[in-house]
C-alpha cells in the first residue's frame, strides 16, 4: 500500500526542511510528501524541488487558509489510486525507521484505519490503548491528526475534514478535526471501529508540543480556541451531558496537570473555552483563530 503523507503549511521553511530530511531514504517511488501551502509558496516549491533531488516523492498544491482545507487540498492532489494518508505537521519529524513499520502495519488487504502516538519536547502526547481494542467515542482522543491512518477510499467516502473546524477555519472550533473524521468515518463504515488498528509504542513521530514558543497572550488564546474545539466536537456528537459537564469543569486543571510553559493560570481560558464549545456561541472575544504563524 501506498503512503500519502499531506502537510498543510504556513510556509514555515526551516521545519519543513526538518521533516523532508527525516522522509530521505525511507519512502518508496511511489509513495508521495504533498505540502499545501497557504503561505510562502514559491520558497516551499524551491524546497520540494530540493529534496525532489534527493529522491523524496514530494508535490506542492495550494489552499486558501484552514488546516482541514489544506488536507482535503493535499488528499485530492495525490495520483490517482489508493492510498493510506497521514496528516504530518509542518513540525513533524519521523525518526529513522519509523515509515517502514508504518507501511508494514497499514499492508493487509483489509487495513481500513489505524494510529499511533505523537511525541513532543516533553514526552507522548497521548497513550493509546493495547492492540485490538475496539476504537470508540472515549478513546477516539487518543489519535491526534498527524497519527491517523487512513485509507484513502474511505477518507473520500466520508467527505474528508470538515472544514468548518480545527485550526485557521473560519469559525470558533479551532480543533477536533482529526477526531471528527474518525467518528464520521465509524459511522459509515462500522468495520473500521473493531478492525482499527493501534500501532506499538515505538512507531512514533516527534514534534513540538501547542504552547511551544508562544507568548503566554498567544498561549492562553490558543487553549480557548482549542477548548471550544474540542467541547462543540462533544456536543455535535452527543456526549453525555454529565461527561460534556465533567469535561469543561476539568478544564480549570488544565494548568495543574501539563508541565511548563503551561501555567496554572491557563485553566481559566481552557474552561471558557470549552463552556463555550459546549453551548455553541462565543463570549467577548474578537480573536477567533487558534495561531496566525
Amino acid at each position: 500500500m501506498n503512503l500519502g503523507l499531506v502537510v498543510t503549511t504556513l510556509g514555515r521553511i526551516d521545519p519543513l526542511r526538518a521533516l523532508l530530511t527525516s522522509l530521505v531514504g525511507q519512502l518508496e517511488a511511489d509513495d508521495r510528501v504533498v505540502l499545501v501551502t497557504q503561505g510562502r509558496h514559491d520558497e516551499v516549491v524551491a524546497l520540494a524541488e530540493e529534496f525532489e533531488a534527493q529522491g523524496v516523492p514530494v508535490v506542492v498544491a495550494r489552499s486558501e487558509r484552514g488546516a482541514a482545507l489544506g488536507r482535503n487540498t493535499g488528499v485530492a492532489a495525490l495520483p490517482a489510486g489508493d492510498f493510506v494518508v497521514n496528516f504530518p505537521n509542518d513540525t513533524t519529524v519521523f525518526p529513522a525507521g519509523v515509515v517502514g513499520r508504518i507501511r508494514a502495519a497499514v499492508g493487509a488487504p483489509d487495513f481500513i484505519a489505524g494510529g499511533f502516538t505523537s511525541w513532543d519536547e516533553r514526552g507522548p502526547k497521548t497513550v493509546l490503548p493495547a492492540a485490538g481494542t475496539a476504537l470508540d467515542k472515549w478513546n477516539v482522543w487518543s489519535v491526534i491528526e498527524m497519527g491517523i491512518l487512513m485509507r484513502r477510499s474511505l477518507f473520500d467516502e466520508v467527505g474528508g475534514f470538515d472544514t468548518t473546524i480545527g485550526p485557521g477555519a473560519t469559525t470558533p472550533w479551532q480543533v477536533a478535526e482529526g477526531t471528527d473524521l474518525l467518528l464520521r468515518a465509524m459511522e459509515r463504515e462500522p468495520a473500521m471501529a473493531e478492525e482499527f488498528v493501534w500501532l506499538p509504542h515505538d512507531v512514533y513521530v516527534e514534534g513540538i508540543s501547542t504552547a511551544f514558543g508562544l507568548t503566554p497572550q498567544e498561549r492562553r488564546r490558543k487553549m480557548r480556541a482549542y477548548g471550544r474545539g474540542t467541547g462543540r466536537a462533544m456536543a455535535v456528537h452527543r456526549y453525555p451531558l454529565w461527561w460534556r459537564a465533567a469535561f469543561t469543569l476539568a478544564g480549570l486543571l488544565y494548568g495543574v496537570r501539563n508541565p511548563h510553559p503551561v501555567t496554572l493560570t491557563d485553566g481559566w481560558p481552557m474552561f471558557v473555552g470549552r463552556l463555550e464549545g459546549s453551548l455553541g456561541f462565543t463570549v467577548g472575544q474578537r480573536a477567533m483563530v487558534s495561531t496566525t504563524r
